[in-house]
């Protein structure tokens, strides 16, 4: 199955349909123009739609899979995901990164942390589950970048 994604005016994914690849091959095939103007045949632009673009299941091409809310590059010719917070920033691959690298550690006293970014005070913050405790116990960390460690909070 081909799956193709539909743009408004400023490139960003509004819907994702699935186009059998016997119509696709059989109009110009994967990538073409023929195949893109075909599905404008097939599923009439919604509101604010205006092109269709080709997207990969499995991100063999146009870096990865579109979705709701992702921006189409021309220029690059690919997906870029949506910015998940404003402090990060597009490296050179179109991969959002954080102000601070992501923790290297991912278990403290051999329990697993559970990580997540903290937007306000620009940081990863970290949790332990102990369930061999009852009730359960919960012990929150902050990462420290610089001496890649966490502290307990």
């Amino acid at each position: 199955m081909a799956h193709f994604a539909e743009l408004n005016k400023s490139n960003e994914v509004l819907q994702v349909i699935v186009i059998s690849n016997e119509d696709v091959n059989a109009n110009g095939g994967d990538l073409s123009v023929e195949a893109e103007n075909f599905v404008a045949t097939l599923v009439p632009h919604q509101n604010g739609g205006n092109q269709w673009k080709q997207t990969s299941y499995n991100d063999s091409f146009r870096k990865q899979y579109a979705g709701i809310g992702f921006t189409y590059d021309a220029t690059k010719d690919k997906f870029v995901s949506p910015q998940p917070y404003s402090s990060w920033s597009l490296d050179d691959n179109d991969d959002w990164q954080a102000p601070v690298p992501y923790p290297t550690i991912k278990e403290i006293n051999s329990l697993p942390v559970s990580i997540f970014w903290d937007e306000s005070n620009l940081r990863w913050k970290g949790q332990t589950f102990n369930t061999t405790t009852n009730p359960w116990t919960e012990t929150d960390y902050i990462w420290d970048a610089s001496s890649r460690a966490w502290n307990e909070v």
